[in-house]
């Protein structure tokens, strides 16, 4: 009865070596990470889903473009929405004053302004992949690791029973048993990063496409004056006039 009291976790961590030792440490600072990385990103996107919506709704509420630059003037943009809304008006206004003074200035004030807005969404798209290369990492190579580790345990098993000349089943199984504790680990460290990669890929996939959507909402607001949907039914509207006269 008193074989199988010394076996388990604690007996395992007292008779695993360098390269056990090594293992553990890297399977923990992967987890540690994972969680890190679950919680900053789950903390982000929270804020900037209260602040976007606050964004948006004083965006379409407000009289004009004016008073919405003179808003972020104010309260410098701290989320995608406003930030993109602020370079464009910025980039609109600068190609009003200054021209095409500069290379990558040049062509129509349509042309520099979607440039603009195309280097908004990038920078964007670029800040939120940040860290999923590692999740990424970690789910892929978390259970390899700890598959490592329990090979290398199984072998020191049987070589360490080999040498006693011992191969009852109470004398393979106990310490074959705890090599395959490292399994354990490496899966308990891979599963909630590649669960947390998928949905922030997905929260990125559409948050993008929200923003795309916006952009060119934008566009066409600083471009004619006027809502997406509004400039829509101008371009429909002029198009049956033409007809007409024609006809």
């Amino acid at each position: 009865m008193s074989a199988p009291s010394a076996v388990g976790f604690t007996h395992f961590l007292s008779q695993t070596d360098a390269v056990g030792s090594v293992i553990l440490f890297l399977l923990l600072v992967m987890s540690v990470a994972t969680w890190y990385l679950i919680a900053t990103r789950a903390i982000a996107a929270a804020l900037m889903r209260r602040r976007t919506r606050r964004f948006l709704n004083v965006f379409w509420n407000s009289p004009s473009l004016q008073s919405v630059a003179a808003q972020l003037d104010e309260s410098p943009a701290d989320e995608p929405f406003s930030n993109l809304a602020q370079q464009a008006i910025l980039a609109a206004r600068h190609h009003q004053r200054h021209g095409a003074n500069k290379l990558n200035e040049s062509g129509s004030a349509a042309e520099f302004l979607t440039r603009a807005i195309r280097r908004v969404i990038d920078e964007e798209t670029a800040r939120f992949e940040s860290g999923l290369t590692v999740l990424a990492s970690i789910g892929s190579t978390a259970p390899f690791l700890g598959l490592f580790g329990t090979v290398w345990g199984v072998y020191h098993a049987l070589v360490a029973i080999g040498m006693s000349g011992q191969g009852t089943l109470d004398k393979v199984a106990g310490p074959v048993g705890e090599a395959l504790i490292m399994t354990a680990l490496g899966l308990a460290v891979a599963i909630p990063a590649v669960l947390a990669y998928n949905f922030a890929v997905r929260r990125n996939r559409l948050v993008l496409a929200q923003l795309d959507s916006f952009a060119h909402d934008l566009y066409a607001f600083l471009t004619t004056g006027s809502h997406m949907s509004d400039a829509g039914a101008n371009v429909a509207t002029m198009s049956a006039q033409a007809a007409h006269g024609a006809a």
